[in-house]
């Protein structure tokens, strides 16, 4: 079966040919870093308005690559939330109108439901290729972690059943995603978007221990994460300070240049800066494996799935890596193609509701809080 992935839930239009839900023929992704960047965040209209111009060109490319026609495909995957609400429209409609146009099956799938996926395609695929490599098997706990989420999940599986994969929610954050707060941070002191790589080239030249952020303490639900406080604490301790003379003597530079590289922007970074941007990442990362390892504990899981644009980051698998060999359990990353935004992701998970005997109809539309599972 080869399913037409399309993503456009935020500020990348991609398009996908998966076969079977295991093997990608082609993923192509347009990246709008350059459109946003001079804002340090995504501006909703003229994402919108990028999806328009690109989303036919991405998907022909996909075809393309794939070696087939539009007519060779067996159906259409789309992300229908949740995401911005003009940004998903665009994937949506032009998916509902390739699907009623060529009479081909249409399913809507889960932006955090394809995060998820990532992980089981990108395992299915090693192993068919031959890799040594140990399977992800179910039940899990995921993590999904982006710039617009920071989810904990509890999945497993029922082949003989409809749907065959069942989600719940095992916490959440209550304010900003994890990504959000290396974005803002970056913003702040003026080192470039997107932040989460910015941040993760520039903390291994800083120390990590310089600044003490504290822990968060949730009242409530202990899974449940905030980063609202570190991102105000990181206010502070910038706002009147020689980090902000600094920054503003970046901000000065950086009009003189383009696009400049991670080595440009280090070499206009005090020590004291690295130091304190080291020690922000990685406050954010001890909380994302703290609490994840606390939720597989309280499942008694012994599989981890990271997926998210967040699951690029180093220090974050360097964690998780060290974690997992001191307590014996198995964790599972994306590759960083598969860890962000992208179509073959969507594709996957919708083969699966596919084979289940999922369909959607003309009613089919988009939602910016689409939830994936319960509390």
């Amino acid at each position: 079966m080869l399913v037409l992935g399309i993503e456009s839930s935020c500020d990348e239009t991609a398009a996908a040919v998966v076969a079977d839900g295991v093997g990608i023929r082609a993923n192509i992704v347009a990246s709008q870093v350059l459109t946003h960047e001079k804002y340090g965040g995504v501006v909703p209209e003229l994402a919108s308005r990028e999806h328009l111009r690109t989303i036919e060109p991405v998907v022909g490319e996909a075809c393309r690559q794939a070696q087939v026609t539009l007519r060779d495909l067996d159906a259409i995957a789309v992300t229908e939330g949740p995401g911005l609400i003009g940004s998903l429209l665009v994937g949506l409609v032009y998916a509902k109108a390739l699907a009623f146009s060529l009479h081909k099956p249409l399913v809507g799938v889960n932006h955090l439901e394809g995060h998820i996926h990532s992980v089981l395609l990108e395992n299915k695929m090693k192993r068919a290729e031959g890799n040594p490599v140990a399977e992800a098997r179910l039940p899990a706990v995921v993590l999904v972690v982006s710039g617009g989420h920071t989810t904990l999940f509890r999945i497993t599986d029922n082949p003989q059943t409809s749907p065959v994969f069942a989600y719940s929610r095992l916490g959440h954050t209550r304010d900003d995603a994890a990504g959000e707060a290396f974005d803002k941070v970056s913003k702040l002191l003026v080192l470039g978007y997107p932040g989460g790589p910015i941040i993760d080239r520039l903390s291994p030249f800083g120390n990590p221990q310089a600044v003490d952020f504290g822990h968060v303490k949730m009242k409530g639900n202990p899974l449940d994460f905030s980063f609202s406080g570190i991102k105000t604490a990181m206010l502070y301790r910038v706002r009147g300070t020689h980090f902000a003379s600094e920054a503003e003597e970046r901000r000065a530079w950086r009009k003189t240049v383009d696009h400049p590289t991670h080595e440009d922007i280090r070499a206009h970074c005090s020590q004291e800066t690295l130091d304190l941007v080291a020690s922000f990442q990685n406050a954010v990362v001890e909380d994302l494996v703290k609490r994840t390892l606390a939720a597989a504990d309280a499942c008694r899981f012994d599989t981890i799935f990271v997926a998210g644009g967040v699951a690029c980051n180093s220090l974050l698998r360097q964690r998780f890596a060290e974690a997992s060999q001191q307590q014996g359990f198995q964790v599972f990353f994306p590759s960083p193609a598969l860890s962000t935004d992208n179509a073959a992701m969507i594709a996957a998970a919708g083969y699966y509701k596919l084979q289940a005997g999922e369909r959607a109809g003309v009613s089919l539309t988009a939602h910016a809080s689409l939830p994936l599972g319960f509390k």
